[in-house]
């Protein structure tokens, strides 16, 4: 009766070790993503999509698009910096959903949609539990 009561509550349930379990795995994630930038075929086969031969450097922009994932995806995923990592994932995954894709957030751009969402949760509510910056600011006491 009371995991009934506890689940139908509007009171947060784990709310900090929630959103950092999140973080995490959304740093993972965006790693996975931007790992590519050490795929050089795969840089390459990104350079190859119309969106990206308008460019006077192709290369150079799929790369830091690519820089961009990795980096943001490993400061969410320490905690450390994240309202800066979020920025950048938030700033990344709109121009891939609304420049690169066509902007269907509904269907066909949902995935880095989500990443833009994602990222505002932690922009807003920060590193928290289990995060570097947690762990200096405890430490700075």
């Amino acid at each position: 009766m009371l995991v009934m009561i506890k689940l139908l509550s509007s009171s947060p349930v784990a709310q900090q070790s929630g959103l950092a379990f999140i973080r995490i795995i959304v740093g993972l994630l965006m790693v996975y993503h931007g790992w590519e930038v050490f795929d050089a075929g795969k840089i390459k086969e990104y350079t190859e999509w119309d969106f990206f031969k308008k460019f006077d450097s192709p290369l150079f922009v799929v790369y830091i698009g690519k820089s961009a994932e990795l980096l943001a995806g490993i400061f969410l995923t320490i905690g450390l910096f994240t309202r800066l990592a979020s920025l950048v994932l938030i700033a990344t995954m709109l121009y891939i959903a609304f420049y690169v894709g066509s902007g269907k957030i509904w269907y066909e751009d949902q995935h880095p949609f989500l990443f833009v969402l994602l990222g505002l949760v932690f922009f807003f509510s920060g590193s928290g539990k289990w995060s570097v910056a947690e762990w200096l600011q405890k430490k700075k006491k």
